[in-house]
């Protein structure tokens, strides 16, 4: 989950909320939903849709969306200039409010300005917007993971199995790779880094990686510093922010000759690893914690729609618990979610 500096945008955004109408000026959501009014229109904003989770969550927004009669534009927003366009466009074709993932939390007082000038509903899923004073937006309806339980499951799982191959601290090394700039990733790697700490893995054993770029080549580059600087680990515990991350640093034990019984990579999401589980041959990456992204997108959906419809306003936080899967489990917990056929 990337952040994206984007000064001269964020100057560009920052104008326009000083320009924005507030709140009393705004399109009233009740217009919207009054009787002979056209139907319900929301949008689904996500910052990286090519990704599965977010095609996912897509997936669950679509199925609230036949379910209750309401419909769903779904738009890709990677860089703050694409959300200033999607907002645009929303309130052009008669959208009453929008769902988004923001690619950089940062940007959330302009996007806030820019929703109410447009008389558009917001609520935040997956990264929580961050005010001009670094805290939480909490005035703004976010929906996303308990970050800190789930790396805390993951850490659990890791610590479970290092144990259960009978694995020695002084042998064993974790390496969790981190990315601190987003909030919702370092309270899940302060998780698992709990988690196994608590399990009785000594902290010098534990080995923090950073990621410049929130993918398989990011993570793969950031386990690969560490492996040069630990030559003497024989038994390593992987993982990250989600599944993106423990797979490129499963690749990196790899390109070191690490064998597959010698690693326990544990992801976090569950949509990104399906292809890994199901090799034939098991491989470093041990399970994930698993989180409903359908669900995820549903639950924000339903929530935006009878804000507009009913004028009930969501909660101002809610938090999803995960399930672990491996290879054992994976098939049938993902056919009951949804998430495979």
């Amino acid at each position: 989950m990337s952040k994206s500096p984007l000064p001269l945008l964020a100057a560009v955004l920052a104008l326009l909320a000083g320009c924005a109408k507030s709140p009393d000026s705004a399109t009233p959501a009740s217009a919207a939903a009054a009787p002979g009014a056209a139907k319900v229109k929301i949008g689904y904003l996500v910052k990286q849709p090519e990704e599965p989770w977010f095609q996912f969550e897509w997936k669950g927004a679509d199925q609230a969306a036949a379910q209750d009669g309401f419909e769903v534009v779904k738009l890709g927003a990677q860089d703050g200039g694409k959300v200033l366009a999607a907002i645009d466009s929303l309130a052009a074709n008669g959208a009453q409010g929008f769902v988004i993932c923001t690619p950089d939390v940062h940007l959330g007082p302009a996007i806030v300005a820019k929703a109410k000038a447009a008389g558009l509903k917001v609520i935040t899923v997956d990264d929580q917007f961050i005010g001009a004073d670094g805290k939480f937006l909490t005035e703004v309806p976010y929906l996303g993971m308990s970050a800190g339980k789930i790396g805390e499951a993951s850490g659990v799982a890791l610590a479970t199995e290092m144990k259960k191959r009978g694995w020695t601290a002084a042998d064993t090394g974790a390496c969790i790779i981190t990315f601190e700039e987003l909030d919702t990733a370092r309270n899940r790697t302060d998780g698992i880094i709990r988690a196994l700490t608590a399990a009785g893995l000594p902290a010098d054993r534990i080995f923090k990686a950073p990621q410049k770029t929130t993918d398989v080549p990011g993570s793969r580059d950031a386990a690969n510093i560490l492996l040069t600087q630990q030559p003497d680990v024989k038994h390593w515990l992987v993982a990250g922010m989600n599944d993106t991350a423990t797979l490129g640093a499963v690749r990196a034990t790899e390109g070191r000759g690490f064998a597959a019984a010698d690693i326990i990579g544990v992801g976090i999401n569950g949509t990104d690893c399906i292809d890994e589980l199901r090799k034939p041959t098991p491989t470093g990456f041990f399970g994930s914690v698993f989180v409903s992204a359908p669900g995820e997108g549903g639950q924000t959906s339903e929530m935006m729609y009878h804000w507009i419809k009913d004028g009930t306003a969501p909660a101002a936080d809610t938090r999803t618990a995960g399930t672990f899967i491996n290879r054992d489990n994976f098939e049938k917990v993902l056919k009951d979610a949804g998430i495979i056929p």
